[in-house]
């Protein structure tokens, strides 16, 4: 399982695919997950024929070697914007104090956590015991830029939310929650929390959503379901839920003292993904951890936290519990691991994993051979991309005169792009619902309306943290050139296409980072986008643009659109199309200036192969398809 884990998050560490020698525990955990013996015997005798077996005599010789001292690895966790930005937990508290103070202007200045009726205080430092007849915070004394607390209060309930507070714990990602080490580990942490009467603290929103059925079944028959929903980890489904930004609303009281205060509020979950908005719109540090991590990060309810030396909490007798009084050890793991795993829960529900409950039973199914189109459904709507397409492949223009949609930075991920999470009803998206007649309570999300791409490309670059150096403001907004005007980027998109305007998007380092999904492609092609100029690329979104028939173009070594003194506010020509493409090719870029001014440059082309120049020339990589069906038939 661990295997399994470190293999499928191979995309957040920077590669295609990550192997591990095939060997006696592959085939044994094949035999656990009830592969059946003729398919692990094909495994092993295939394996062995390839020299793809591992075994001890048997060297394997490797062209690049990299040696790890596993003395040297430590828990971690990451965030609170990327993946990949590692922090070791024995750091976690000072660099939440640096991060606040880089991102968002705070210095960090202690608060007092004294409750009035039990506290517990040695050499200065006092904690917070419960969450009733809370002190009201004390008023900053140093900078008016310190940590900023605020007191709460929900029916008999009092208690100080600051930033660095933990309002989400999703213990959630097929990835992690797939492997039963740790979510046997989460399990007993819960259970060894409960023993001491430690509880989350009540500002935390808490989800398990495991990857798998069997996952509940092992949980139930080990007992540990029952502790994980003792601190309020409840199942609550099967698939992409915090994730994927599905971890739904915040109580209103919460919602309303972080969006009140600008609390810089956290959340902490055992997904693989954690770029900006995407866990919650709310929520502006989101960290990435195992699912034992997010259990005990939840009694503490903060992140700003020394987890090895400060305690989670105090129990009935009021003595300080530390992480190390409840963390398993992989002999407790292994041992409930090896009485409650069995084939035959596997069999159970992947057996009848295609059956589905019964709402989806009485489903009718039409038998049409052409799928019929409904004009009512604000889910599931024919997509445009091959409104207009003719059977003979036009040669693709040179892009003249277009106009910059956005002028964006460094690190631009698909997440900053592409629609997802939830979305309000002054949204584009939200606009459109409401005027179909969908109530806000009933938008879902655009992971959920990913099939109509009405909803889908007013979501495109309308992420609220997205910086657009055409607007004022953070979000999806731009300024629309001709007039001036500052609008979503979504209307003034519109407007040049009205207008016949070709458009262009300008960025820096790393464009297209992240999650590599569909959408970020289609929605930016939808916008009217016909280049996108940056300094380098994530190379997924990069060929993904390129099956959109979007041009990727990046600027020569060492320049960039401030070197070249590019505000996005000029018109930009790309000639050389024309004249026929092949792979990186350089072509002429000019781009004029309000005044006048005439700034000319050479872009390279990043078509990177004669197949994505066949792609490009049919307008994208489905055209291509289509067309090649076709002409089989």
């Amino acid at each position: 399982p661990d295997r399994a884990t470190i293999a499928n998050m191979s995309p957040e560490f920077g590669c295609t695919v990550t192997y591990f020698p095939i060997d006696d525990r592959t085939l044994d955990y094949m035999r656990r997950t009830n592969r059946k013996e003729d398919q692990i015997q094909l495994v092993e005798d295939y394996a062995k024929a390839n020299m793809l077996w591992r075994k001890d005599e048997h060297k394997i010789s490797y062209t690049n070697v990299l040696e790890l001292d596993l003395d040297t690895v430590e828990p971690t966790v990451s965030g609170p914007k990327r993946p990949q930005d590692k922090i070791l937990v024995k750091d976690f508290k000072p660099k939440f104090e640096e991060l606040l103070k880089e991102f968002h202007g705070r210095d960090y200045i202690p608060i007092d956590r004294r409750a009035k009726s039990r506290w517990f205080g040695e050499g200065g430092s006092n904690y917070s015991l419960g969450v009733t007849e809370v002190a009201p915070p004390p008023e900053p004394e140093k900078k008016q830029n310190g940590l900023k607390t605020v007191e709460v209060q929900l029916n008999n309930e009092r208690y100080q939310l600051h930033d660095g507070s933990i309002v989400i714990a999703a213990i959630t990602s097929c990835t992690n929650t797939s492997n039963p080490s740790v979510m046997i580990g989460a399990g007993l942490v819960a259970r060894k929390a409960r023993e001491r009467g430690l509880d989350v603290k009540p500002w935390v929103k808490t989800s398990l959503a495991p990857g798998s059925k069997v996952v509940t079944d092992y949980l139930q028959n080990a007992g540990l379901l029952e502790d994980l929903e003792a601190l309020r980890f409840h199942v609550v489904g099967y698939g992409c839920t915090s994730c994927i930004g599905n971890s739904g609303p915040l109580p209103p009281h919460i919602a309303k003292a972080v969006d009140d205060n600008e609390l810089v509020v956290a959340s902490v979950l055992s997904g693989n993904r954690n770029f900006e908005a995407r866990i919650h719109p709310q929520v502006k540090m989101n960290y990435l951890m195992s699912p034992l991590l997010v259990v005990a990060y939840a009694l503490a309810g903060r992140v700003d936290l020394d987890l090895y030396n400060e305690p989670l909490g105090f129990d009935p007798n009021l003595e300080p519990v530390f992480l190390k009084d409840i963390w398993p050890s992989n002999d407790e793991i292994f041992e409930v691991m090896s009485k409650v795993l069995s084939p035959d829960d596997y069999k159970k529900n992947y057996g009848e994993i295609f059956e589905g409950n019964e709402q989806w039973q009485l489903l009718e199914t039409p038998e049409d051979k052409v799928y019929q189109w409904s004009d009512e459904s604000t889910y599931i709507k024919e997509a445009p991309f091959f409104k207009g397409i003719s059977e003979q492949v036009r040669d693709p223009l040179d892009i003249i005169s277009a106009k910059v949609l956005l002028k964006l930075g460094d690190s631009i991920t698909t997440d900053h792009i592409s629609p997802a999470g939830s979305f309000s009803k002054n949204s584009p998206a939200g606009q459109y619902l409401s005027e179909k007649g969908v109530e806000s309570r009933q938008f879902n999300s655009y992971g959920s309306r990913r099939g109509n791409d009405e909803v889908m490309v007013r979501g495109t670059f309308a992420n609220v943290r997205i910086k657009n150096e055409l607007a004022s403001r953070e979000g999806g907004y731009t300024t629309y050139l001709p007039t001036g005007e500052e609008m979503t980027v979504f209307d003034a998109s519109n407007l040049y296409q009205n207008a016949g305007t070709p458009l262009v998007v300008l960025a820096g380092k790393e464009y297209g980072s992240g999650s590599s999904r569909d959408w970020a492609a289609k929605g930016t092609t939808l916008l009217g986008v016909k280049a996108v100029l940056a300094e380098s690329y994530e190379r997924i979104h990069r060929s993904n643009l390129v099956g959109m028939g979007v041009l990727p173009l990046q600027y020569l070594n060492g320049e960039s659109a401030e070197s070249l003194g590019l505000t996005g506010r000029e018109t930009i020509s790309i000639k050389g199309i024309s004249d026929g493409l092949f792979p990186l090719k350089k072509l002429q870029a000019e781009a004029v200036k309000e005044d006048g001014q005439v700034v000319e440059f050479e872009v390279l082309s990043r078509m990177d192969s004669a197949i994505e120049v066949e792609y490009y020339r049919h307008g994208g990589i489905l055209n291509y398809v289509l067309r090649q069906f076709l002409k089989q038939d």
